[in-house]
C-alpha cells in the first residue's frame, strides 16, 4: 500500500474510519487504540493514515514551531491528512520524529526489552514537532506477557500527548487489562462487489479476474490485491481448471498424478479447494440458468463453453454430492487425515458424477 493514501482509499470500512475521523474532528483522541483484523485487512494502512492525520498541519494558520506564518498550498487546507504539509511529507518519507514504529528482532516475539526501550523509555520525551507522539505496534499479539505488562504501566498513566496504536490479528491473545484501556476497532469483511469495483478501477484488471480475486479474498481487500498480481495463484487456477474440465475422462493413475502435483507445486490447499468449490458452484448456477450463460452470475465467465458441458453432464444431486465432498475433504485435511488419499477420494467423487 502506498503511504500517500487517504481515508477515501480505505474500501468498505466506513464505520471504522468514521470513528477515527470523528475523534479528530471533535478533538476526542484516546490514548490507546487496538485495531483488530486479519492479515492484509488494512490495519497498517489505517494506522498510517490516522497517525498522519493526527500530526497533519492542514488548517493551522501558524506553525507552533515557527515565528512566521506557515505557508501551505491551497490543497492542504481540507480534511486531514492533506499529504502536502511538512508533517505529512515527513510521515510519507518515513522520517517523522513523532511517529514511532516499534520494531522487534525475533520474528515471533515482541519482548519486554522492545517495549521498554522503544516505548516506556521514550514516551516521557515531549514531541519534537507534532501535537502528538504516536507509537504504532504492529502484530501486537506477539508481545509476550512481560512485554504486555510493561506496556500496561504506560497505558495506565500516559502523557497527555501520547497515542498508542496496537494492531493485532488476534485480540484474544492480549491481556484483558490491555484491552480494557484501548478503544477496540475491528475491520470487517468488505462486500465482494466493492472489492471487485476497486480492483477494476485501481488495479486495472478485467471483470472476470476481479470477480475471482474478490471471491477468494473473503472480504479482505489487501488479499484481493495480492491475488490480483500473484502468478502462483494464476498457475494454480489454470491447473485446477485444466483438471476439473476433464475430470470425467481421467484414469485413476492420472488423478493420483494430479494429487502429487499439488504437493510438488506447493499449492495452497485451502485456495485449491476454494477453486474446486467455485467451479462446481458455477456449474450449478449455469445449469439453473437454463443455458443463458452470458447473463448467469458465474465467476469463471471465460469458461462458459466448459461450464455448459459440465452442466449437461452432471445432475443436480451429483453437483450437491461433489460440493459436500469438497467440504469433507477440507475437514479431513484440517484433521490431518492422509492428504493424498483425501484428495484422490474427492476427485473420484467428481469423476463419478
Amino acid at each position: 500500500m502506498e503511504t500517500t493514501m487517504t481515508w477515501n482509499d480505505v474500501v468498505g470500512l466506513t464505520q471504522l474510519t468514521d470513528n477515527l475521523q470523528n475523534a479528530i474532528k471533535h478533538n476526542k483522541i484516546s490514548h490507546a487504540y487496538l485495531i483488530q483484523g486479519e492479515k492484509l485487512s488494512g490495519k497498517r494502512m489505517i494506522a498510517d493514515i490516522f497517525a498522519r492525520a493526527l500530526q497533519c498541519e492542514a488548517g493551522k494558520a501558524l506553525s507552533e514551531h515557527q515565528e512566521t506564518l506557515f505557508e501551505m498550498p491551497p490543497e492542504a487546507t481540507g480534511p486531514r491528512p492533506c499529504n502536502q504539509c511538512r508533517s505529512c511529507k515527513q510521515a510519507i518519507n518515513g522520517n517523522h520524529p513523532d511517529i514511532i514504529y516499534v520494531t522487534h528482532e525475533k520474528p515471533n516475539v515482541i519482548s519486554v526489552d522492545n517495549i521498554r526501550q522503544q516505548v516506556n523509555g521514550d514516551i516521557d520525551i515531549k514531541p519534537y514537532s507534532g501535537d502528538y507522539k504516536i507509537y504504532i505496534i504492529d502484530e501486537a499479539e506477539k508481545m509476550n506477557v512481560q512485554a504486555q505488562n510493561a506496556l500496561l504501566k504506560t497505558l495506565e498513566e500516559p502523557p497527555s500527548y501520547a497515542v498508542i496504536l496496537l494492531l493485532a490479528t488476534r485480540a484474544e491473545a492480549m491481556l484483558q487489562t490491555i484491552l480494557s484501556r484501548c478503544v477496540v476497532l475491528n475491520t470487517k469483511p468488505v462486500p465482494d462487489d466493492l472489492i471487485k469495483h476497486y480492483l477494476m478501477q485501481k488495479v486495472e484488471i478485467p471483470d472476470y479476474r476481479a470477480s475471482i480475486c474478490a471471491s477468494f479474498a473473503r472480504g479482505n481487500v489487501g488479499r484481493a490485491i495480492e491475488l490480483a498480481s500473484n502468478e502462483v495463484f494464476d498457475h494454480m487456477k489454470s491447473s485446477v481448471l485444466g483438471l476439473l474440465k476433464h475430470i470425467t475422462e481421467l484414469e485413476t493413475n492420472q488423478i493420483a498424478a494430479e494429487v502429487k502435483k499439488i504437493t510438488e507445486e506447493k499449492f495452497d490447499t485451502n485456495d485449491y479447494l476454494d477453486l474446486c468449490f467455485i467451479w462446481y458452484r458455477d456449474v450449478l448456477l449455469y445449469k439453473a440458468c437454463g443455458g443463458f450463460g452470458s447473463s448467469c452470475p458465474v465467476i469463471f465467465k471465460e469458461e462458459l463453453t466448459a461450464l455448459e458441458s459440465a452442466a449437461k453432464y452432471y445432475h443436480y444431486e451429483a453437483i450437491e454430492r461433489i460440493i459436500h465432498a469438497i467440504d469433507r475433504a477440507r475437514s479431513r485435511i484440517a484433521a490431518n487425515v492422509n492428504f493424498d488419499l483425501t484428495m484422490e477420494l474427492m476427485f473420484l467423487d467428481m469423476k463419478a458424477g
